[in-house]
């Protein structure tokens, strides 16, 4: 799980575990990634973090299956916890409720501020999807500039990771779930002291191996 998420393909993980001397095929890999992820997921999806009120909401371009797909995504400013994604045939056309009413059951809460970029079916979305909630575009407002830098950061992650994702397959894929779970609960951020947007919602993976003990808490609770 950490040489896939952290960087690697499918083929250079085989060959790092054959080094420990684990023979095991580029397809069993793929395979024990999907069966792990889909396990952690139920868990992790249990859990509520301790988000802020601002969320943001953005989306990125993938390739699924050689075609193109939109990954609309939503991140908590304050702790870059990434909330919920998922991915949309067009971009344009997309009804972001969906997504809005899944981060808000996920978390418990409604943000009270929503920063996305101009797309139009955001606001429509936010409108219908939260109540009350402040909608902030990418725009200028009393000399200051409200844009979505952090969203466009995690973008960024999904974007350099794409390019080793040989498992996207189909637009239900458990490894872009997986890759949240490492954003999430594994991977530790500079701009979080180097906390993982877990830790800085008060949520702690005890031991050094956090894949590990998220597989085992997460084996427990089926």
């Amino acid at each position: 799980m950490q040489l896939y998420f952290s960087g690697e393909s499918l083929r250079n993980t085989m060959e790092s575990l054959r080094l420990f001397g684990v023979e095991v095929s580029y397809r069993t890999i793929l395979n024990w990634i999907k069966k792990y992820t889909r396990l952690m997921q139920n868990y992790t999806e249990s859990i509520i973090p301790n988000v802020g009120d601002t969320w943001r909401a953005d989306e990125i371009y993938l390739k699924v299956k050689g075609n193109m797909k939109y990954m609309f995504s939503m991140m908590d400013d304050e702790t870059r916890f990434m909330i919920a994604q998922e991915v949309a045939e067009t971009k344009e056309k997309h009804d972001a409720r969906v997504l809005f009413m899944r981060a808000k059951r996920l978390m418990g809460k409604q943000p009270k501020t929503l920063v996305t970029d101009g797309l139009p079916s955001y606001a429509k979305a936010c409108e219908q999807a939260f109540d009350g909630t402040q909608h902030t575009r990418k725009i200028t407002l009393n000399g200051k500039q409200h844009n979505n830098n952090k969203m466009e950061r995690l973008n960024g992650e999904v974007r350099d990771r794409e390019k080793t994702m040989r498992g996207l397959k189909k637009k239900r894929t458990p490894i872009l779930r997986g890759y949240q779970i490492y954003h999430n609960y594994i991977r530790p951020h500079e701009a979080l002291n180097g906390k993982t947007p877990a830790e800085a919602c008060g949520i702690t993976v005890e031991g050094k191996h956090k894949w590990k003990t998220l597989i085992e808490n997460a084996s427990r609770k089926q």
